[in-house]
Parts: structure tokens; sequence; C-alpha cells
């Protein structure tokens, strides 16, 4: 009732300023001039320290590609408020969009950007990978995806599933561009059920080679990035047919273009067309017609194919054979959740520098009109989500790093860690990117102002490489797979962060004061609470399903509700743990002291997550305890907010005019330029 009463007198107060004897006094010294926020706004905290704990590794090399692509036309520069913006020209053709996505690829490939991405070994190497990643991801969607095929998918699937031979062969020239790469796995019929695709592959023993058939229309391979008109090879999934048997699916190489980009023979490739994004890759449709590749072109790591046709394994199950041709998945998945880190680093960047200059309607007669981020209900919208960014940052870093430092004990962790993180990263994305629009205003609307289009060109990260949903479910049946082992083994959990199982159920006071509220074991007590609570009702639900008769699928199927939240659950506490690992690095002082805030503004976000009141985890009164403990920390956050945009280390030119003098970026003289 008290914000209505003041949204009403503030709303009164600008009507009275409207009469016409003050409209008569007006000069043009009444007219907003622009002011930046860093007049008015102290950093309380080192940012260049900031940054280095956000982006984790490799900052030197980052900065090296931000000069690089900042210095080139092919960036498409423009000047716009006295400012150099860099961005794609959406108003391009699909046609021009993706040729200037590939010289872009020919430009940083002739200055060395991808030396050593397929060749070289070791963690450095993959964590610089990662680095320029995401900052051509900053740049543009259709680049990252473009390159993140040829060299995670394409490349990714050689090195994991190939062997030495096939290493020496592609790899180098992987590297180089002498081939370019696809990844034919989704089909028209089949796309998170990897399991069923249709593509059928045999071997003629009398000439050594595999062939490849599309059976049916749905069998057609669909949404490959690359095919449409530049890649000239691909990795082919289909199922495997040896004397009748069908030994599931597996990997092979195929030819599909010449070197002059003719199409080979017995090969049908039509473009996927117009999409709502991501324009600069050619996405395109396969259909295989009796094509013959060599026995040497299965990748032959986990199973082959003697020359007399008789299938060779060394992995006996089925699903384990399986589950080892999902693993380039895994690298995609890991870009993928760093990458929508990054572009929400961009929406919240533009949002609040926006928020910081813009200002609208005045509390009192003749006083100047309030800042839009000093108005508690703007604080609301946008400070709890850049609280979340900055713990998926954190989270996004470990991911990489379990990625790099991966054995073959950890691909399950990895597999369950990735899958979780990339549906909660991709989906915050899109909330973040929505509410940035919208806090924008009529400015979030312009391409040029990038948060609208941003949201069209990242909507896709919710389904591809795993539709969200789905990935979201393979978490929660890995963590009812735990529980059960555990119970089975009658031993103490391990792995995955639930070793909170093992100790006492954590109890919430009935009555949450701040200092409690803002109390990082709280904090991880309330997460595991929620998560310890959603698995036991999981099981329990499952179980009772399964006593009933039911299949273990359906019974999974029936429990979708308790299986959503608690994935959800186990993402939340897992990217808390990181965020408090990150926090311990630090040493006492202003920058720990204002990470501490937002380490407590995101688990309290967390925590008025609808699951607390729908399970009961939090009393009505303690719901709204913790609501209240968000709008102060908003609050106490308030004067940090630009020096916590400012730590993502994101150049001038990678935002927008609205986030600088969008004045003169709006000026006649503008529009006559």
């Amino acid at each position: 009732m008290d914000r209505a009463f003041q949204r009403t007198r503030i709303l009164t107060n600008h009507l009275l300023l409207s009469t016409p004897a003050q409209t008569a006094c007006l000069t043009s010294n009444d007219c907003f001039n622009y002011s930046p926020p860093e007049l008015s706004e102290n950093y309380a905290f080192d940012v260049n320290e900031m940054r280095k704990l956000m982006d984790g590794h490799d900052v030197e090399e980052r900065d090296r590609l931000f000069g690089l692509i900042i210095q080139s036309r092919l960036f498409n520069p423009r000047v716009r408020g006295g400012k150099v913006f860099v961005s794609p020209d959406y108003n391009q053709s699909m046609e021009q969009q993706r040729e200037m996505t590939w010289k872009r690829i020919e430009y940083l490939l002739e200055r060395g950007v991808f030396k050593g991405w397929m060749t070289g070994e070791g963690e450095d190497v993959e964590m610089k990978r990662f680095a320029c990643f995401e900052v051509l991801g900053l740049f543009d969607h259709s680049i990252s995806i473009k390159l993140g095929v040829h060299f995670f998918l394409w490349g990714g699937a050689i090195q994991f599933f190939g062997t030495k031979h096939h290493h020496d062969k592609w790899l180098r020239d992987t590297e180089n561009y002498k081939v370019k790469g696809c990844f034919s796995m989704t089909e028209l019929g089949h796309g998170s059920n990897v399991r069923g695709i249709e593509t059928v592959t045999t071997y003629d023993s009398k000439t050594g080679e595999f062939v490849i058939n599309t059976p049916c229309e749905s069998a057609q391979k669909y949404w490959i990035g690359g095919a449409a008109k530049h890649a000239t090879h691909t990795i082919v999934f289909s199922q495997l047919n040896i004397n009748g048997n069908n030994e599931g699916v597996h990997a092979l190489i195929a030819q599909i273009r010449d070197a002059d980009g003719n199409v080979c023979p017995n090969i049908r490739i039509a473009d996927c067309g117009h999409k709502i994004g991501l324009n600069g890759v050619d996405n395109g449709r396969i259909w295989f017609d009796n094509v013959r590749v060599p026995r040497e072109n299965l990748l032959n790591s986990v199973a082959d194919v003697s020359p007399d046709g008789k299938y060779l394994s060394s992995i006996k199950d089925p699903d384990q054979r399986f589950a080892a041709f999902l693993s380039p998945l895994t690298a995609g998945r890991v870009n993928i959740a760093v990458n929508a880190v990054y572009q929400s680093k961009v929406g919240l960047s533009i949002a609040i520098r926006y928020a910081l200059t813009r200002r609208a309607f005045s509390l009192k007669p003749n006083e100047p009109e309030v800042l839009l981020l000093d108005y508690p209900s703007h604080q609301r919208r946008l400070l709890p989500l850049l609280a979340k960014i900055y713990a998926m940052s954190f989270g996004a870093n470990y991911l990489k790093m379990l990625y790099v430092k991966r054995t073959p004990q950890s691909n399950k962790t990895i597999h369950v860690v990735s899958s979780s993180f990339k549906a909660t990263i991709t989906w915050s994305n899109m909330q973040i990117l929505q509410e940035c629009r919208e806090a924008c205003g009529g400015q979030g609307l312009k391409t040029e102002n990038r948060v609208g289009h941003l949201k069209a060109e990242h909507d896709v990260q919710s389904t591809f490489e795993g539709d969200n949903n789905i990935l979201m479910q393979q978490v929660s049946k890995a963590l009812f797979a735990e529980y059960m082992a555990a119970q089975k083994r009658n031993k103490v959990f391990k792995g995955l962060g639930l070793e909170h199982m093992n100790k006492p159920c954590p109890v919430i006071p009935s009555q949450l004061t701040s200092t409690t509220l803002r109390c990082s074991q709280f904090q991880m007590d309330a997460l595991c609470l929620r998560e310890r609570e959603l698995l036991n009702r999981f099981v329990a639900d499952v179980s009772q399903y399964l006593a009933k008769g039911e299949s273990k699928e359906q019974a999974f199927n029936m429990s979708y509700q308790v299986a959503e939240d608690l994935g959800k659950a186990f993402s939340d506490r897992a990217i808390f743990q990181t965020f408090v690992e990150a926090e311990a690095t630090l040493a006492s002082g202003s920058l720990k002291d204002v990470l501490g805030m937002v380490r407590s503004l995101y688990a309290l976000n967390c925590l008025e997550d609808i699951t607390y009141l729908r399970y009961g985890f939090l009393s009505v009164d303690n719901g709204v305890a913790v609501s209240r403990e968000i709008t102060k920390l908003c609050t106490e956050l308030r004067p940090h907010a630009l020096g916590l945009v400012s730590s993502f280390g994101i150049p001038d030119s990678f935002l927008s005019p609205i986030a600088f003098n969008w004045v003169d970026a709006n000026s006649w003289s503008s529009v006559q330029h």
C-alpha cells in the first residue's frame, strides 16, 4: 500500500508540474543533459580485481581478442553518441549475414586465433579456447555457434571417438580450416531422443566400405550447422547394422562437398531457411542415398568393425556404449552455459548503465526527476538478477575446470553438472534479457541497443544440445540412482555434492532475523534442506508408483513436477557452493564485503522460489522476511551497481548507445550524419 501511495504521489506531482504557468517558464536549461554515471558513482572496491575473479582466467588473451575485433571493419563498427560500437548488421539478408560470419572467421584464422585449438594439449589450451569463445560470443552468437560446431562438435568427435590415425589425418586440417566440419546427429523425427535416430549404416565386406542411407523423410538430418553452405565434411550418427544385428548408434566421417563447394554424389542438401535468430549460421538438412565411405572412417575408440565384417567392442553393455557416444555434447553444453552467462552480462550492463542516467518523474515540485535505479522497484527488478549472474559466473568457471580436468571417473559428474548448469543458466539468460529489455523501455526495442535482439539470438539455447526440461529430468534420475545406490550399499553419499545428505537434516528457525538471513551457513543449510527433502520425496513418489506396478520410466514420468523442482534445487545449491568457494579466496576488505552482499542477495533470491512455500520449507512469515531482506540488500547494493557491472570487463564498444550518451546518440545531428 505504501508503494502504491508513493507512485500516486509521484504521478500527481508530475501532472502538477505540467500546468500552463510552469510550462511557460521553461527554458533551454530545463532540457535533459546526459551526465556519465562515473561522475556521481564511486567504486568502493577494485573493479579490476573483481574482473579477474569473475573471468577466472586468460584476461590478457580476452583483451587481445577484443582489440582484434574493434580494429577491423569486418565487425561493423559504427559511431553513435561519440562512441564506436561493434555488432553484426542484422538488417542484412540471411545470405549476407552468413557470408560475413565466414569472412570474420577467415580474419581470425589469418591472425592465429585458432592456433593450437585442435593440435595443442593441456588445460591451458582448453581454457584459452573457452576464453576466446566467450569474447566472440559477446560480439555475435552466430560466430560462436559456427566455430563451436566446427571445433567442439566436429573436432571434438574426432578427438573423443577417433583413434591416432583419425587424429593424424583430420585434426590439423580442422584447425587450419582445410576441412570445414559439421555434426549430423539431429533428425527431423528425433532430436533429444538420439537413441531413436533412423539413419542406417551397413557394412559391405566385399569393398571394405560402410553404406549410409536415409530410409525415410523423418530420418533426414536437420538443423545441421554449417551444412547448408560451407561444410565439406560431417560426422554422421546412425544405427550401425552389422550382419543383420543393430549395434546401436555409431559415428562415421563422410564428405558432403568437394574442395570447390560442390555437393558430393548421392547426397542431397537443403537449407533450413530463415530463423528468429542465428541467421549467420547456415543450418541445413542432409539426405544420404547409398553413400559409401571407407571402413577407416568409422570413429572407432568405442567400437570397430573388422575388414571381414565382425563387430568389435571392449564395452559389452550397449547402454554404456551409447553413453560414450554422447561425450562431445558435454563440451557443447559447457560452452553454451558459459556463453549464456556473458550474454546476461551484456544485458545487465546496458540496462543498469541506462538506469543510472535515465530519469522519470519528480518526488516534489521543482525537484529533478528521479533516476530509474533510485526507485526501489527498479532495484528489485535488476539487482537480484545481477547477483544471480555473479553466482552463475562462478558456477561457469567451476564447470570449465571440471571439464578440462576430466577423467574417466569424473564423466558422470561432468554430465550431471553440465546438464544442470546448461539448463539453469540458459533459462536464467532468457529471464534476465527479458527483464533488461523491459527495464530499458522503448529503447530496449531498438536493435542497435542489443538487449531485445540478444533474446532472439539466444532463445535456441534452451533446446539445442539437449532440451532443458529433458536435461533436468536426467539430473533428477542421476540423483535418484545415487540415492538408491547408497541405500543398497548401506554407505554414505559421496559425489555430486550430496555429502550433506550424510549429516543431520538442517532446521530453519521459526523466526528469521536479518543476521541469520545473511549468514552463509544458514543460506547453505536452506539450499541443502530443499535439495535433501525433494530428493527424499522424489524417491518416495517413484517407489510408490513402482509398487503399484508402473514401469520405472512411467514412474519417473508421473513424478515430473518433483523431478523438475529437484533438478533446480540441485543446480541452485551447486552454484551457490561455487560462489562461497570463490568468496573464500578473498582477503578481508571492501571487495569481499561487497561480494558478501551479492552472495546473500543471490541466496535469498533462491529462497524466494515458489518451492519453499509449495513444500512448506519456509513459513509464510519467513517468506515475507526473506522478501524484505532482499529489498534491503538491493538498497545497500545500489551504490555499487556501476562497479559491479564495470567488473564484467566488457569494452564499451560491445555494449550499446543507451549504455552511454543516449541523448547525443538520438540527436538530430546523428540523423543527419
